[in-house]
């Protein structure tokens, strides 16, 4: 059964100073079923990606606790965790659900709430998304560990600072521009470079910010959007896929293979290949994650990430591309909820109404990444008119 996107809604990623992660969930899915222009009673399941409110904020069952929000109880109500591919997960959920003929629409949140907490609370949180009988214990970071991919990438490619810088400068550009964005800025590839240390290489700009947030989508079953106005963004693919669950799994640091095999997997329900996807939303965790992701993606070719991010070949306008919302440079990173707002700016670019507009938009991918490759979705959506 095909399944369409009904409706998208999202707050603005940032702080959101005192909210529960619940008021923010209700917020998001509220505008995704007004955008839907469904009737809330028709919706036959709810799957709430949320990935470490328990340990930050106290507040689990927050699934049970949206649908109550909402007032669609009795329905099932699943939470999903899979670190920071909460969010893609939940929407695969959903999708599923509507294609299996179990439901005829489902609702997909993501959802996090970080910035009440201290940096210290945080990076323990986070850290709960790596083994912590082995890398935990050995003492490693994200940051540094997107250190040591850089450093390989750098020894294998030559890719330089002022490679890595580009992708910075390009995704805060882009964030000047997107209302739902809380980190765009104007920089230079200089000042990227001169920013405070974290974990060498990497600099204060590489990294994404922590963030409160949410995202929603609807999806129901594409027969149902008969007559809806505007163009029906259909679900191409919806792909899902693990990888090793500690960096010693990982045969080589430069690939996640989580990600190569979603992507693989995503290609094919899709019928696509890469030279047909018109923009991405990928994981830039880390400046350097996107130029990776990107590769693994088979978008841009082995090595040449770097180089085609400071010749502009990954800018609006450009070769393919990537992160024309700011991505999470810009947009910041409320864990849970950043697979379904990936969604959100891909519909709206799709939809024709996107702040940063790639012209001709038809199809269109999201790309979410876990831990240190643990979990990724992949998802390819498209215009059904094209």
């Amino acid at each position: 059964m095909r399944v369409s996107v009904a409706g998208i809604g999202s707050t603005r990623f940032g702080r959101h100073e005192g909210a529960t992660p619940q008021a923010l969930a209700i917020a998001a899915a509220r505008d995704a079923i007004l955008d839907s222009g469904i009737d809330r009673g028709e919706i036959g399941a709810l799957y709430l990606g949320n990935f470490v409110s328990g340990v930050l904020t106290g507040q689990e069952v927050l699934a049970g606790l949206v649908a109550d929000g909402l007032n669609v109880q009795g329905i099932p109500a699943t939470k999903v965790e899979g670190a920071c591919a909460s969010g893609g997960i939940a929407f695969r959920h959903a999708v599923m659900a509507v294609a299996s003929g179990q439901v005829r629409v489902a609702l997909a949140v993501g959802v996090e709430c970080m910035t009440g907490a201290d940096t210290t609370r945080v990076t323990g949180a986070l850290n709960c998304a790596m083994d912590n009988t082995t890398d935990g214990a050995a003492g490693l970071t994200y940051p540094g560990l997107f250190g040591l991919v850089w450093q390989a990438h750098a020894a294998r490619h030559g890719t330089g600072r002022d490679d890595v810088s580009a992708v910075v400068v390009k995704n805060k550009r882009n964030g000047l521009r997107n209302p739902l964005a809380s980190m765009g800025a104007t920089l230079t590839v200089d000042e990227v470079s001169a920013a405070r240390p974290i974990a060498d290489p990497i600099r204060l700009f590489d990294c994404c910010g922590i963030s409160d947030g949410a995202a929603a989508v609807v999806v129901t079953a594409a027969d149902r959007l008969s007559g809806h106005p505007g163009p029906r963004i259909d679900i191409l693919a919806a792909a899902q896929s693990s990888g090793p669950a500690r960096i010693a799994g990982l045969r080589d640091l430069l690939s996640f293979p989580a990600t190569v095999r979603a992507a693989r997997a995503a290609y094919a329900q899709a019928g696509l290949g890469p030279g047909d996807i018109d923009l991405v939303e990928l994981h830039d965790c880390f400046s350097v994650a996107e130029i990776v992701d990107s590769e693994d993606l088979g978008l841009v070719p082995p090595g040449a990430g770097g180089g085609w991010a400071r010749e502009g070949r990954t800018d609006i306008g450009g070769t393919i591309p990537i992160n024309a919302s700011g991505g999470l440079l810009a947009k910041g990173h409320p864990v849970g909820a950043t697979g379904l707002g990936q969604i959100h700016e891909v519909v709206r670019q799709l939809r024709g109404v996107h702040p940063n507009p790639v012209p001709g938009a038809a199809i269109g991918m999201a790309h979410n990444l876990g831990g240190t490759g643990i979990a990724c979705t992949v998802t390819i959506l498209g215009r059904a008119d094209a």
